[in-house]
């Protein structure tokens, strides 16, 4: 029987770059990402991969982490020599002037 697995992402920090946003955005004082909270979590199982995108989750956050998420749900190594922790990443959405970081970390058994 295969180990079930699952992934926690926190929500690290929100980051605003209020010098980018005033130079370049239609809404200069749009702020922080409105989506997330700082500490939020999210449990996710492979049965809720697919699912993470029904409101749960912010698209364009998912579409530049999924794939390290995915990788953890099966086992893998998320960053094998790179972090401290090989089950653990810290990764970040790609909006340029409100960026969101998180924390990926893989759970296999007694975590979960």
């Amino acid at each position: 029987m295969a180990m079930e697995r699952k992934v926690k992402i926190t929500v690290l920090r929100r980051e605003c770059f209020a010098d980018l946003q005033r130079e370049y955005l239609a809404d200069p004082d749009s702020g922080k990402c409105p989506f997330f909270e700082d500490s939020q979590e999210f449990i996710v199982d492979n049965d809720g991969f697919f699912r993470m995108m029904h409101g749960k989750f912010c698209a364009e956050a998912w579409d530049c982490i999924s794939r390290y998420v995915y990788a953890a749900l099966q086992g893998g190594s998320i960053m094998r020599g790179w972090t401290k922790d090989e089950n653990v990443m810290i990764a970040c959405c790609n909006d340029g002037t409100r960026p969101v970081v998180f924390k990926i970390e893989r759970l296999d058994g007694t975590e979960l």
